[in-house]
């Protein structure tokens, strides 16, 4: 059984920084996708980040292009989210998952694709 557990969120200001980690545990296929996903209240969850497994293709959302970057350690199963300039509005709860990639790589906004969800860590980004 797929077991995902995040960590690393936390309360910030504005402009800091916070690296999220995501352990993964009960599976053994590499050619997969592993993506960060955020859900502030009363907002719909989005996709953030997605890093395809067995090869480092990676995506972003616009709204953190250039602050965030995902990468993974495959040794560890461990799969980061390094958040820079961190915003007021970057303030949510990010949960780590794994999917599998469509015929044009990882793809965050095909909820489908993706089938195992972390319980979530909060980040808070204060003004």
């Amino acid at each position: 059984q797929v077991q995902l557990v995040e960590s690393g969120g936390g309360s910030v200001q504005a402009g800091g920084s916070l690296r999220l980690s995501c352990a993964g545990s009960g599976y053994i296929s590499s050619n997969r996708c592993m993506g960060w996903f955020r859900q502030a209240p009363g907002k719909e969850r989005e996709g953030v980040a997605s890093i395809y497994t067995g090869g480092d293709s990676t995506s972003y959302a616009d709204s953190v292009k250039g602050r965030f970057t995902i990468s993974q350690d495959n040794a560890k199963n461990t799969v980061y989210l390094q958040m820079n300039s961190l915003k007021p509005e970057d303030t949510a709860i990010y949960y780590c998952a794994r999917g599998r990639p469509s015929p044009r790589g990882c793809r965050p906004e095909l909820a489908d694709l993706w089938y195992s969800w972390g319980q979530g860590t909060q980040v808070t980004v204060s003004s």
